[in-house]
């Protein structure tokens, strides 16, 4: 259990500590280029997975608690992974996925109460007229862009050539990170996971 606690903390620490640098020190749409294929640029997330949206207000708030319950749900399942004496591999995998899931939940939770809007400035830290939304209504914060690759297809590939394309285009977190890198280690040790 205390490596499990040790990895969803650390998750988390790195995860917010991001958030916050790149909520108080950047506007809504600027970029920093680390390299030519790796970007921190600053946008923030108002629904699901790559922007999506559902139902506006209701919706927004429908997901906010759907996403606390899920966290409830890999609790129970991190919990009994552990006493059932499972592998390293499994206890990693799933602490992996729920401290992704706890910070992007936090986003959501909070944000939108600490922060005022980045719209062309740099948001204020617990301004005084209040933040942009209230309480799990906020905005889960990404800034890791890896565009590999940007540039028109041949013309010969069907469907798509002659198109401008980039690869990789979505924006990502941490917490976006550690999900998928838990889900990708109970994947490809699935034989020795669930046995």
């Amino acid at each position: 259990m205390r490596k499990a606690l040790l990895i969803v903390l650390g998750v988390l620490f790195v995860d917010q500590a991001t958030k916050l640098w790149v909520k108080s020190t950047m506007y809504l749409g600027q970029s920093h280029e680390i390299t030519s294929w790796f970007y921190i640029h600053f946008t923030e997330n108002p629904g699901m997975a790559f922007g999506l949206e559902w139902g506006g207000v209701a919706g927004k708030l429908a997901l906010t608690i759907f996403r606390i319950a899920a966290i409830g749900g890999i609790i129970w399942w991190l919990r009994n992974t552990i006493k059932s004496g499972a592998t390293s591999v499994a206890t990693w995998g799933i602490s992996l996925i729920l401290a992704g899931a706890i910070g992007n939940v936090l986003d959501s939770l909070y944000y939108g109460v600490i922060f005022s809007e980045s719209i062309g400035k740099v948001a204020t830290f617990l301004p005084e007229a209040g933040g942009y939304a209230p309480m799990l209504q906020g905005r889960v914060v990404d800034m890791l862009y890896f565009p590999i690759y940007a540039g028109e297809l041949p013309e010969w590939l069907p469907i798509w050539g002659g198109q401008f394309f980039t690869f990789f285009r979505p924006i990502f977190n941490v917490a976006d990170v550690s999900i998928s890198t838990g889900v990708g280690l109970l994947f490809v040790f699935q034989r020795s996971v669930f046995k």
